[in-house]
């Protein structure tokens, strides 16, 4: 979330928000009264294989604040000596008032954004006691939550900034070695958008290998209902059982962005990874990431709408532990990033200028894969393939972009050729037949060309019935 040495990594500069104009509300400041949304009576046991390492169920009384054995708050403005207004241009004063973090006693914490009549805004910000949550050598980690965003849309949303996400340990007591010490954010939202982000922001600020201050993150919908609306559980799992290293992110069990460390420098992710890092549960209000979605806040930004949440925990696997299976997998009509690879040979990951930004996949030549691990086609068989792909290839330079199954030597299930689109970011959508496909699947993309230069990038790819 908060990037505590500078503004946020969007890419628009921090506007000056001007709170004197909040002045003129007076009794507006009021709370909104809000429903208490339903939740779970506890987190689900974990999956086999794995060991629940922390939880936080949020049981308590109404109007009582937090376990203190489980979490610290984080008050005012700023860390001691860190930089002003959390590093990222947010107005409001942190509390521990359980006007402002609270449980409801219905099984959730809420973290409420407040306004007085002089508009002047508070709001919370706890972290987890604990800083040593990392997989073991050889091992995994799961960091889930169960939550939902503060339930305001459209022009009342201007503003709002709730993130569930994690700091290198390194940082704390430190407070100026951001971004090098790594940060891990499982859900940010902005605006009342139905849009969770997913980053890992490490190396150097601005620029470097992690493209501070932007990051290496992705976006998606929620699925089904609103981000706003419903509960929805947003998770991490850190991955040391596979080469390249792995950090994925997910939403209601769908994986929606990896990074891994072969997108950076070894340095960089030593640096980045190598230490235990501590859990951050916010609100803020105003800041350089609601300005580059449209301003942040102004006279009909709503107070008193809760991020509720039903739970957090923290799992451990072994070397020999399986993954937990996400509900559903990953949706082969949806669009599933290229970067977002289980696996890969021969494949290298850049910044794409392509609609939406991000990143792709590029200098794919023959020989070299990607694999996508648990793609669900469904009852229904999936008959086209469709590619969002670009191509420098010098003239007479192309290939096939091939469908494989369950094993790189599997005949492909259908394929395209790609030659000379105009341009590596010169993207075009290529859709393909494929042989009918069911069920739940890994998914191999692999590139076959008959001479040995790169020939083609991907940026996504999803299926068809």
């Amino acid at each position: 979330m908060s990037e505590p040495s500078g503004i946020h990594r969007r890419r628009r500069p921090l506007r000056r928000v001007l709170v004197a104009v909040l002045g003129t509300l007076g009794l507006a400041a009021a709370a909104a009264t809000v429903a208490v949304p339903s939740a779970n009576a506890s987190a689900p046991a974990p999956p086999s294989g794995w060991t629940q390492v922390f939880l936080d169920d949020f049981n308590g009384s109404a109007g009582t604040g937090v376990n203190t054995s489980n979490w610290q708050y984080s008050t005012g403005t700023s860390y001691p000596g860190g930089p002003a207004n959390w590093g990222t241009g947010e107005v409001e004063t942190m509390t521990n008032s359980t006007n402002n973090v609270s449980l409801d006693g219905s099984g959730n914490l809420r973290i409420t954004p407040r306004r007085d009549a002089a508009g002047n805004w508070t709001s919370g910000r706890i972290e987890t006691v604990r800083t040593d949550f990392q997989p073991p050598a050889g091992g995994k980690l799961r960091v889930e939550g169960r939550i939902q965003m503060p339930n305001v849309t459209g022009t009342a949303a201007e503003g709002y900034w709730p993130a569930f996400w994690m700091l290198g340990a390194p940082y704390r007591g430190n407070y100026q070695n951001w971004p090098s010490v790594g940060e891990l954010d499982i859900m940010e939202n902005v605006q009342g958008r139905n849009t969770v982000w997913a980053t890992m922001h490490c190396g150097t600020n601005p620029g470097g290998p992690c493209n501070e201050t932007t990051g290496l993150g992705s976006s998606t919908a929620c699925p089904g209902s609103t981000c706003q609306s419903a509960f929805h559980t947003y998770s991490m799992e850190w991955d040391r059982s596979v080469s390249p290293e792995t950090i994925r992110f997910y939403v209601d069990g769908t994986q929606f962005h990896s990074v891994n460390a072969s997108q950076v420098d070894a340095t960089t992710w030593s640096n980045a990874t190598n230490h235990g890092f501590f859990i951050i549960l916010n609100v803020a209000m105003g800041g350089a990431f609601p300005d580059a979605f449209g301003g942040g806040l102004d006279a009909d930004t709503q107070p008193g709408n809760p991020m509720v949440v039903d739970y957090v925990q923290v799992l451990s696997a072994s070397g020999s532990g399986t993954t937990p299976p996400p509900s559903g997998n990953r949706d082969a009509y949806s669009a599933i990033q290229a970067e977002s690879y289980d696996g890969q040979s021969g494949a290298s990951t850049e910044s794409t200028s392509d609609s939406g930004g991000g990143q792709n996949i590029g200098a794919l030549a023959n020989g070299d894969w990607a694999l996508y691990k648990g793609v669900n086609f469904g009852s229904t068989a999936a008959t086209q393939f469709v590619g969002r792909v670009a191509s420098g290839a010098t003239g007479g330079v192309s290939g096939l972009v091939e469908v494989r199954l369950d094993s790189r030597s599997n005949a492909p299930v259908g394929s395209f050729a790609v030659a000379n689109t105009g341009g590596w970011q010169s993207w075009r959508t290529v859709p393909a037949n494929i042989t009918g496909v069911t069920g739940t699947h890994d998914v191999y993309l692999t590139f076959t060309s008959g001479q040995p230069s790169d020939f083609v990038n991907v940026n996504w790819f999803n299926f068809g019935r």
